[in-house]
């Protein structure tokens, strides 16, 4: 039984963009909101392994 190695690969999932002219102003800044609140997860996720690859680094250097 053969199969795709690439199916074991994880895939990217591409969203679609948001219909911003059929949203509402207080949609639109829930929107802002939402996006805004990922960001600052998104760069918590990067400072974090910025941290252990620089600790990496420091424990391999020695």
């Amino acid at each position: 039984m053969a199969f795709d190695l690439d199916e074991l690969l994880p895939t990217k999932k591409v969203s679609k963009p948001v219909d911003l002219p059929s949203l509402s102003v207080g949609d639109l800044q829930d929107y802002i909101a939402a996006l805004e609140a990922e960001i600052v997860r998104v760069k918590g996720a990067i400072k974090d392994k910025q941290e252990v690859a620089a600790a990496a680094a420091a424990f391999f250097k020695k």
